[in-house]
């Protein structure tokens, strides 16, 4: 097991990364107080609950809700559901909330905790690769809307998470690629040591291999916990961690989150934006084709879809949270290993859409 605490405004938390941990007791028990509602989906319920057992055993007062999974239940009345739950339960400010699953419930799960009472304990315990290396770091939790995703949200930090591999090993062949895409980001725009890395071990990624895992996810969570600290609310460089998002995110939003997962918009996004670099003389020529060859190695989508309208893409991209004064502002690649947020025209934008 390894353990990186993160700092942020208000103290810092300790993220556990290793195999077994949710059957670790002697780890969770810590980081748990007052009453607890367990949050997860009926899969990952299905599958690793039960571990949990030892670790609540002592709770007096404890629940559990199971929500459907997916991008298109991350919603106002899921959230909704979440609050009922507290109430039912008789939560009071010492409560626990524990996000057992993968982006989704962590960020719903957390949005609720954030606002009842105005802020209870969020564990955050990641079961797919994409929520252990990014979604369950930092304290960013909210829902989608249909005009836009994460529209609605808070910043509420975890007292801790508890990252276990081993249930790395149930993902579905997508859901593991998808959390690929977020390891990539971090070596692209600020770790180029991490990104020739993953070039040189793409078989072990591919493969599932424990010690591979165990790397990427460390290094993945360093990062983030780095930038974190830097900038916990997201006024400054933490808005790099967002490469490749916001074309994703249209995409996302343009498909009303059904058809694509949240990973494999962020591969094409990244792409895009790079090429976008590209287009406006920022970094180095090739530097999209090997971001697009690492990517089709891991097994990602690397294209904009021809059923796509790129105005309808563009239109969407201008509700970004990143954007100021109209201005559609990109985070765009200087080389591998280093980002800058750049205001892009619109028409350069349209011309990488169509292109």
């Amino acid at each position: 097991m390894k353990v990186i605490q993160v700092s942020h405004g208000d103290g810092e938390y300790p993220v556990y990364v290793g195999q077994g941990l949710l059957g670790m007791a002697s780890v969770i028990d810590r980081h748990v107080e007052g009453r607890v509602l367990v949050v997860s989906d009926p899969n990952v319920a299905r599958l690793y609950l039960d571990r949990l057992r030892p670790a609540l055993e002592r709770v007096r007062h404890k629940r559990r809700l199971i929500l459907p999974d997916g991008e298109q239940h991350k919603t106002v009345e899921s959230w909704q559901r979440i609050i009922d739950e507290l109430i039912t339960l008789k939560a009071q400010r010492d409560a626990t909330v524990l996000a057992l699953g993968g982006g989704v419930i962590g960020d719903m799960a957390g949005f609720a905790a954030a606002c009842y009472m105005r802020g209870i304990r969020v564990v955050q315990m990641p079961t797919t690769l994409l929520a252990q290396v990014d979604a369950s770091v930092g304290g960013k939790t909210g829902v989608n809307h249909a005009s836009g995703k994460n529209l609605i949200g808070a910043f509420h930090q975890p007292a801790a998470v508890i990252a276990d591999l081993d249930t790395l090993s149930s993902l579905d062949e997508r859901d593991y690629r998808a959390g690929l895409a977020e390891v990539v980001k971090y070596g692209a725009i600020r770790d180029a040591a991490l990104f020739a890395w993953l070039e040189a071990n793409t078989e072990g990624l591919n493969a599932r291999l424990p010690g591979t895992l165990m790397e990427a996810v460390f290094q993945s969570v360093r990062n983030k916990a780095e930038v974190v600290a830097a900038d916990t609310r997201e006024s400054g460089q933490r808005a790099l961690l967002n490469f490749g998002h916001t074309f994703g995110h249209a995409l996302e939003t343009a498909t009303a989150y059904s058809v694509w997962r949240h990973g494999e918009a962020v591969a094409i996004g990244m792409v895009l934006a790079t090429r976008l670099s590209e287009v406006l003389g920022r970094v180095e020529t090739g530097t999209c084709d090997r971001l697009r060859d690492l990517l089709k190695r891991l097994g990602l989508p690397t294209a904009l879809p021809e059923d796509q309208d790129p105005d309808r893409l563009l239109n969407l991209m201008r509700l970004d949270k990143k954007n100021r004064a109209d201005q559609i502002r990109l985070i765009l690649l200087d080389t591998i290993g280093k980002a800058s947020i750049v205001p892009c025209p619109a028409d350069d934008i349209r011309e990488v859409l169509h292109s």
